[in-house]
């Protein structure tokens, strides 16, 4: 599958391992940037680019990458129909992915070594969706706000 990847600049190594090891995985990497190392680069462009590919391209994948992974994570998540989790564990990565259905990650590459951040991909990567009800329902809540800004019911709220 196609993955789509963009980092700042405290990610730009890993961004370019991930793009090394992604392939021997099954996985097609499109890099999106930054196309060199270049100090104090803003993520918001390549966060953002990679969103757009990502919504754009169905059932492909994105990871966006800087020091924290936070900032990466609410720039991907400003793009239409981007659902990006943050990793730092192997359980947020794969839940990430078996609850939530994310189609972006975002690693933080100041946060763990590159073979952890290397292997957190791989497992968001490779959970599928559980597609239990609740969570389709969940989902359907946060793409309906989505689409028309208005809010869900709450539980105990009158019709």
């Amino acid at each position: 599958m196609r993955v789509y990847i963009g980092s700042d600049h405290a990610g730009f190594a890993l961004k370019a391992r991930l793009i090394a090891e992604l392939p021997g995985l099954g996985h097609e990497p499109i890099d999106c940037g930054p196309p060199d190392y270049r100090d104090g680069d803003d993520y918001p462009p390549y966060c953002l680019l990679v969103g757009t590919k990502v919504v754009a391209d169905p059932g492909s994948f994105g990871v966006v990458i800087g020091g924290s992974g936070n900032g990466e994570a609410i720039a991907a998540n400003k793009v239409k129909g981007v659902r990006c989790a943050l990793a730092w564990s192997d359980d947020t990565a794969t839940l990430g992915r078996e609850h939530n259905n994310a189609n972006v990650v975002a690693l933080g590459a100041r946060m763990y070594d590159e073979s952890t951040a290397v292997h957190f991909a791989e497992l968001f990567l490779s959970t599928p969706f559980s597609e239990a009800e609740r969570h389709v329902r969940r989902i359907d809540l946060l793409t309906g706000y989505e689409e028309t800004g208005v809010l869900p019911p709450r539980r105990g709220d009158a019709g």
